[in-house]
């Protein structure tokens, strides 16, 4: 499992999957959470990895690489992505979750599933 987000890496990342779980959320969603997240985090001034604290709020306005920013732009470019690598990669199965009631469903089915063919 890894995170498909990083340019420099998804092509070797595509080469190699057997399988791509993408996550569809909507984009009202994915920004909801992220605001949520990003300001919660600056409120407590969490330390994230490596020691990184999220910068002032302010920044969103100022800084083309804030996370709010990214989420929002790049929110799009994901349809556009993984329509190329079906069409690359016809024999790679995409499996498209547009919820976090199907991302449910969908891992209650994959753990049956194993249970089941345990001996």
């Amino acid at each position: 499992m890894t995170e498909w987000q990083y340019d420099s890496v998804r092509a070797l990342l595509a080469e190699r999957a057997d399988l791509l779980v993408w996550l569809d959320l909507p984009r009202a969603r994915v920004m909801r959470q992220v605001i949520a997240r990003t300001v919660g985090r600056r409120l407590r001034r969490e330390r994230l990895w490596n020691g990184n604290v999220e910068p002032p709020l302010w920044t969103i306005f100022t800084d083309r690489e804030h996370i709010v920013r990214w989420a929002w732009t790049t929110h799009a470019k994901s349809a556009q992505r993984e329509a190329a690598l079906a069409e690359q990669r016809p024999d790679l199965m995409i499996v498209r979750l547009r919820s976090w009631r199907e991302v449910q469903h969908w891992l209650g089915a994959a753990v049956h599933d194993a249970a089941a063919a345990e001996p």
